[in-house]
């Protein structure tokens, strides 16, 4: 069986740190409020020269490295965004270019926190049909340029960075010791369209919009849909929660991640979270997390690892995978 293997792992962050203590200057917050609630001290903020497509080709770079891959090996880039540098062309295509890539394909996909999940499912489909051999995932956004900033309850959760998976195909003998790739599954429900979103578009209002969200709302969701999507992935695998290694979700809220490893009998010992100085960098926050675990030493080759992520739409999913 043909398998996608993770050869490498990147991350990029912005140099600008912003602390609870910062945000409580700029609106009526304060660290304890934020943290209670959240768990998030801190988050970085793109500056000046730095955006969604800086912050990817960095992060690309470093996994290309990691992966021990050349550039001109890359046949397919995907870039998971919901904060491109244009409208059009694709974030992808551009980063293509900055990396001196000029064979495969290049595109972006758009599912918000949920959109590294889907990026990797669909790099994997196309690796095992053939139509890629070597691909880079990218997941990589600047949510502060979408914030706003007098809106206390949204301001104070988002952070920008990027982080990216090399991956390559590789044979396998379709058992859950191959590395690689071994289960996924998406999921969406377009009524809740309204309960997370921004309130701009090229086609309504003819402006970027902010971000607004119903957080109760969310909140209600997430630790169900989640906790499902995770079943039926172990299930599909053919394992039990306790044979995974590592969780690595999407790095939303700490009281999501608490309830999510309860609902599942998950030891929160085997949880990665970077929330609490990423806060929630959307569709870049499971690669940064994953590559963090990485570099510190949690993560070895040949884990089994658990990537989940839910988003506005709502969409969520959840991989298995054997690093």
């Amino acid at each position: 069986m043909l398998r996608s293997v993770i050869l490498g792992v990147g991350s990029s962050l912005p140099a600008r740190v912003m602390t609870n203590s910062d945000i409580s200057k700029i609106v009526d917050t304060s660290h304890e409020w934020i943290v209670e609630r959240t768990g998030i001290h801190a988050r970085h903020i793109a500056g000046e020269g730095e955006t969604t497509r800086s912050l990817a080709v960095d992060a690309a770079k470093k996994a290309l490295v990691s992966a021990g891959v050349a550039a001109s090996e890359i046949d397919l880039i995907i870039v998971a965004t919901s904060t491109p540098d244009k409208t059009f062309p694709a974030t992808a295509t551009m980063v293509q270019n900055d990396l001196g890539i000029v064979q495969g394909a290049a595109f972006d996909v758009q599912a918000v926190c949920s959109g590294f999940v889907y990026a990797l499912t669909t790099a994997d489909a196309l690796i095992r049909s053939g139509q890629a051999t070597a691909a880079l995932v990218i997941g990589a956004e600047t949510f502060s340029r979408i914030l706003d900033w007098n809106d206390r309850t949204t301001c104070v959760l988002f952070g920008d960075g990027a982080g990216a998976f090399v991956l390559k195909a590789a044979e396998g003998n379709g058992t859950n010791d191959d590395r690689g790739i071994l289960a996924s599954k998406l999921r969406s429900d377009g009524r809740y369209h309204d309960k997370l979103y921004v309130d701009g578009g090229p086609s309504t209002t003819k402006t970027v919009g902010f971000l607004r969200m119903e957080g109760r709302e969310v909140f209600k969701h997430a630790v169900a849909n989640i906790a499902s999507v995770i079943d039926q992935v172990i299930v599909e695998a053919g394992i039990c929660v306790s044979d995974v290694d590592w969780f690595v979700p999407h790095q939303a809220n700490r009281r999501i991640l608490d309830g999510v490893a309860k609902k599942l009998g998950i030891d929160e010992n085997r949880i990665v979270i970077t929330l609490d100085h990423h806060g929630n960098t959307s569709a870049a926050s499971i690669p940064l997390a994953f590559d963090e675990a990485v570099r510190d030493g949690r993560i070895q080759k040949g884990q089994l690892v658990l990537l989940e992520a839910m988003g506005g739409g709502f969409t969520w999913g959840a991989i298995l995978a054997r690093y």
